[in-house]
Order: structure tokens, then C-alpha cells, then sequence
């Protein structure tokens, strides 16, 4: 029976949130999917590192990072880390950044051309390189996959690739950022920007620079997967209209729901004779449609297709857990094929 080495390469909110459920769920795993695993490394920026061939206790690793103990002196860099010849699997949760796409970028290239799988919630290499590194892949015979980059840990990319495989999409139109809904929400009952904003920073939805979530980029590097995995159509950050929301007032919402509509910040992507047209802005939603009513930190996303005509997909669009569980699901695909 093969026993999967993991490697962790960061171990933040979303890497302890898969740890937590690796804990708990490790037996039901095994006897479900035939799924047993040893962790190999976890190697941190701020918490120092830890290796075991033997593999490492993620209770007790858990138990240390909660009481603020480093895991130990940085002795292995990531990309030594990857080349472990015990490694099968890593999970890449380092934090998402646009301009270099680093330190994911490298560390999942030399991961893939080493043979071995990555599953990311990092959206950095993603949008800068997923052509490149889904080439990678096939080439050295190793899966590159990447649930978490857009819905949390609500299956949208593993749905359009599997579940919906053989639908044509022509157009997909979401709420993708559950920080931007949220203060779209509280505005709604009755706060000014400002104060909605700060709410959501208090409660640890927006970052202290909020301007990822509220000016659009967040929400438009999503936009650039889902036309890359849906449409087959790869496209850059210049090509997507992008409006924020820091522009809007209360007054705006009011206007709004006197005319029975919600203002959501909708990405879009229309596919139209070979065409990618995309877009993130604010939109008037009219109450019967299937995004209006979607609020707080929830995300939703609304396919168009040739088979099944219209499917709406809802659920969270942030938390520990709920992304470490698309880190899972992609774990599984991998183990189970």
C-alpha cells in the first residue's frame, strides 16, 4: 500500500486549516480512498522549518504553532525542500503575489519538473504562468491543480473539468470575492463605505491594504483562471475591464433597492465567436436574479452552457478549513487516479 508524502511550503491560516482536517479525518480518508499519508516537511517563511522522512506528527505541529513556537532554524530552502525523494505532494499555500508570482512560482516549477504533484490556493503562479506550468506537468508526468484559487473551498474548477465535462461554456458571471460582498452587504443595512470597510477588517475579511479586494485585482485574477479552465482561453490582467468599489456611496445601494435590484461586484467572462470578453465591476442585480441574493462572505458563480443551460454554484468564498478543503479535493483526484 503507498503511503503519499506531503510537503507543506508555508503553513498559514489555509495550511493548518488542511492539517486540522488531515488530523481529524485521516481514517475516514484511508477507508474511503485508500488515502494514507505521511507529512515529510513544512517550511515556513516566519516559523522556521521542520523535515522528517520518517514523517512529522501534524497534531503536534498544530499544537506548537498555536502556542507561538517555531518549528525550528530554517536549514532547507523550499526548493530543496520539493526534491525530498520522499515527497509525493506539494502543497504550495504560500501567499498569493501578482508581480513575480514568487516564492510559489519556483518552488512549484521545480516541484512538477521533479515529477512530483502541487496543489495550490496560491493564486500568484496561477495567473502569471498556468500555461506554462500545466505544460510543466504533462511533461514530467505530475498534476499541477488548483481548486483553491477560485471559490474557496467551493468545487468550481474540478465541476467544469469533471462534473460538467462535455458542456460548451459560453459565459460564466460570479460573485468571486467575499470581502467585497460582505461591505456591499453592510452597506445595504445601513453603514457608509467607510465603516463597512473597517468592519470587515476588524473581522479579518479585508487586509489592513484593502485595496486586493476593494479595487478589483483579486476578483480579476479569478476572472483570468476561469477563462483559462472553462473557456480554454488564456488571458492577462490588461485585458479585463476592472471598476472597484471604494467609488460607491450609500446612496448608490438605496438607489438600487428602490428599483428592486442589489449592487454586486460581478466578474465576468463572455466567450463569443473565439472572443474572451472580461470584466469585474459593479453591477444592478434585479432581485429574481440568481446572484442578488447571495450576501456576506459568500461567493457564487452562474455557468451559461450548451447542455445544461444555466448553473449557479454558492458557498463560502473564504476560511481555513473551507479552502484547505479544496486543497483535499484536489489531493484525492490525485491519489484516487
Amino acid at each position: 500500500m503507498k503511503v503519499w508524502g506531503l510537503c507543506f511550503i508555508g503553513f498559514g491560516n489555509v495550511g493548518q486549516g488542511l492539517a486540522r482536517i488531515l488530523v481529524r479525518e485521516e481514517e475516514n480518508l484511508f477507508s474511503h480512498f485508500g488515502f494514507r499519508f505521511k507529512t515529510i516537511a513544512v517550511v515556513t517563511k516566519s516559523k522556521g522549518s521542520r523535515v522528517d522522512p520518517n514523517g512529522l506528527s501534524l497534531s503536534k505541529l498544530l499544537d506548537e504553532i498555536n502556542h507561538d513556537q517555531t518549528l525550528g532554524p530554517c536549514t532547507i530552502t523550499p526548493e530543496e525542500t520539493v526534491c525530498l525523494p520522499e515527497v509525493d505532494i506539494v502543497i504550495d499555500v504560500t501567499p498569493t503575489n501578482l508581480k513575480s508570482g514568487e516564492p510559489g512560482l519556483s518552488v512549484t516549477k521545480k516541484a512538477l519538473q521533479r515529477g512530483r504533484h502541487v496543489v495550490t490556493s496560491n493564486k500568484g503562479p496561477a495567473s502569471l504562468a498556468l500555461k506554462d506550468l500545466l505544460k510543466i506537468a504533462s511533461e514530467h508526468k505530475s498534476k499541477y491543480r488548483f481548486e483553491g484559487t477560485v471559490l474557496s473551498g467551493t468545487p468550481a474548477i474540478n465541476l467544469a473539468r469533471e462534473s460538467m465535462a462535455g458542456c460548451h461554456i459560453t459565459e460564466v458571471q460570479g460573485i468571486v470575492n467575499g470581502t467585497t460582498n460582505y461591505i456591499l452587504t453592510r452597506m445595504e443595512e445601513g453603514l457608509e463605505y467607510d465603516d463597512a470597510l473597517k468592519e470587515a477588517q476588524a473581522l479579518g475579511y479585508a487586509e489592513a491594504n484593502p485595496e486586493g479586494d476593494v479595487d478589483g485585482w483579486d476578483a480579476a485574477v479569478k476572472v483570468q483562471i476561469i477563462a483559462s479552465v472553462f473557456m480554454g482561453k488564456y488571458i492577462s490582467l490588461k485585458d479585463i475591464s476592472r471598476v472597484g468599489i471604494s467609488g460607491l456611496k450609500r446612496k448608490d445601494i438605496e438607489k438600487a433597492l428602490s428599483q428592486n435590484e442589489r449592487i454586486k461586484l460581478v466578474a465576468k467572462i463572455v466567450q463569443n465567436s473565439g472572443q474572451i470578453f472580461a470584466s469585474v465591476a459593479p453591477v444592478s442585480l434585479p432581485f429574481s436574479h440568481p446572484l442578488s441574493g447571495v450576501n456576506g462572505a459568500t461567493n457564487a458563480i452562474t455557468l451559461t452552457t450548451d447542455n445544461l443551460k444555466d448553473v449557479t454554484i454558492i458557498g463560502p468564498g473564504a476560511g481555513r478549513e473551507e479552502t484547505g478543503q479544496a486543497l483535499l479535493s484536489d489531493i484525492i483526484s490525485i491519489v484516487t487516479h
